[in-house]
């Protein structure tokens, strides 16, 4: 796979785009996401979080039937949820990644090039923070997800970072039990989705036609020889893509979990390293993996000793007797657990995603 032929074209293409990214002062993000396809079946999805402050994550449970609006004022999209799923949040007034029962994963990563529709109210808004939620809560596979989005049911709203001017940009991954993966991301003001099987990695800037043609020439060279090395976003695509498929495929899932945790930890950024001239990039703070076939959600934060899980075939998802549940994984997530944490979750009122101003 990694010693294919390409056309000159798109070996041209590459570098042209390897060129401008290392001339570029905000070619840098944070995050990579990578699925591993396995043996029997297995379908494992991996993410890194990487920011420079204290995201104020905590894990949640969310029953179905949960009555859900966009805040976007009074022309956001309402829905009730169909599947129950356990999340991570951002500053708990968002949903940055999670899995949802019948196994989809969602995980939202930063993207500087996003640039969203207007929001003139001729279809109704959906708040950035409550974007993977809303797949969460209403598909069970990538293909439902994808046949619905194309729809555009809604128009993206987004608002700035919290205790920050910029706005949040981000584009969404989901990848299901089968091993079907999209990327979908905002260029231009246009929805753009990238559907295949194929799409088992992604990172940040650039756009992800782009980060396709990098790893093409990296491909050239084959990981075996060399691959890149920084924390540079396309750095770390292409020793993700690389590792991801070249880790065995494993039969016992267990081996193949800690393989996974092995590809996501070597694309993460040790804590403390910044790069101050690319404010994007900065030290993970925390990493999740997903075993979409046994339905598990591994969590391990940077600054503590033990990765834990959740098992979502243990929970009670029911509208009628689910409940809304936190686990308060502490300041810089260094609250200590280990094992299976299901029964750590306490009871509590839901958080309320970050809308327009106008919506609140």
């Amino acid at each position: 796979m990694f010693f294919q032929r390409k056309s000159v074209r798109s070996v041209l293409v590459a570098k042209t785009v390897a060129l401008s990214l290392f001339a570029s002062p905000l070619i840098a993000g944070a995050c990579t996401r990578v699925v591993y396809q396995g043996a029997n079946n297995d379908v494992i999805t991996a993410r890194s979080m990487d920011w420079k402050v204290d995201v104020a994550t905590n894990l949640w449970v969310f029953p179905k039937g949960m009555e859900r609006n966009g805040e976007a004022g009074e022309n956001s999209i309402k829905w009730t949820s169909k599947y129950g799923s356990v999340i991570a949040s951002g500053y708990d007034i968002a949903t940055t990644d999670g899995m949802n029962e019948e196994g989809l994963s969602a995980s939202v990563l930063w993207l500087v090039e996003s640039d969203y529709p207007e929001f003139n109210k001729d279809k109704p808004g959906l708040t950035i923070a409550a974007w993977a939620q809303f797949v969460l809560d209403n598909y069970a596979t990538v293909e439902e997800a994808v046949t619905a989005l194309k729809d555009e049911p809604f128009t993206i709203v987004t608002d700035k970072v919290p205790g920050e001017s910029r706005l949040a940009t981000l584009h969404l991954s989901i990848s299901d039990a089968s091993g079907d993966s999209a990327i979908i991301e905002y260029i231009d003001g246009k929805q753009v989705i990238h559907h295949s099987r194929e799409y088992q990695v992604m990172t940040n800037s650039p756009t992800f036609d782009q980060q396709l043609a990098l790893n093409s020439y990296w491909q050239q060279i084959g990981g075996t020889v060399m691959l890149p090395g920084t924390n540079r976003a396309a750095d770390r695509f292409a020793r993700a893509s690389f590792y991801i498929n070249a880790i065995p495929k494993q039969e016992n899932t267990d081996i193949a979990l800690a393989s996974v945790f092995g590809v996501i930890r070597n694309v993460s950024v040790p804590f403390g390293i910044t790069t101050p001239d690319q404010p994007n990039i900065s030290s993970t703070r925390w990493r999740t993996v997903a075993d979409q076939k046994r339905k598990l959600y591994f969590f391990e934060s940077a600054l503590t000793p033990n990765t834990f899980w959740v098992d979502l075939k243990g929970l009670d998802f029911s509208a009628e007797t689910g409940k809304v549940k936190k686990l308060d994984l502490g300041e810089n997530q260094t609250n200590i657990f280990s094992g299976k944490v299901n029964e750590e979750f306490k009871d509590s009122k839901p958080f309320q995603f970050l809308g327009l101003e106008e919506a609140k």
